[in-house]
Parts: structure tokens; C-alpha cells; sequence
């Protein structure tokens, strides 16, 4: 089961994860997005070093590091 937020309007969001190639170094690096429905790339929790947040004007999710 992905990780669920539910924001203050009382929509939800599922947790993703995708490695991705930067393009000017070629390195890899993973990135973590929200999205509303649940797609292959869910992951079931937050990474250790991160917490989740909420855009204020928004109400989007998003991920910090601690």
C-alpha cells in the first residue's frame, strides 16, 4: 500500500518515487513526487531524512528534508 496524505482541503495524495538521469552530469538521482492516484512507482513510506509538508496557498504535498 502506498503512503496516503490527505491535505487540509481533505483530497489525497500518494507517495512516488522515480530515478532519473540529470542531464548535464549524466549522474542519477531519485526524486519523489504526489500524486493523486496510486501508480507504479508508489513507495509505502517516507525516506528516512525527509517529512512531509504542505504548501500553504496550495494545500499541495511535498517533501523536505529534516
Amino acid at each position: 500500500m502506498a503512503y496516503e496524505y490527505t491535505n487540509k482541503k481533505g483530497q489525497k495524495y500518494y507517495l512516488h518515487s522515480r530515478t532519473v538521469t540529470l542531464r548535464g552530469s549524466g549522474k542519477k538521482q531519485t526524486i519523489y513526487y504526489f500524486a493523486r492516484e496510486v501508480k507504479k512507482d508508489a513507495i509505502n513510506e517516507v525516506p528516512a531524512n525527509m517529512k512531509v509538508m504542505e504548501v500553504e496557498r496550495t494545500g499541495l504535498p511535498i517533501l523536505k528534508k529534516k
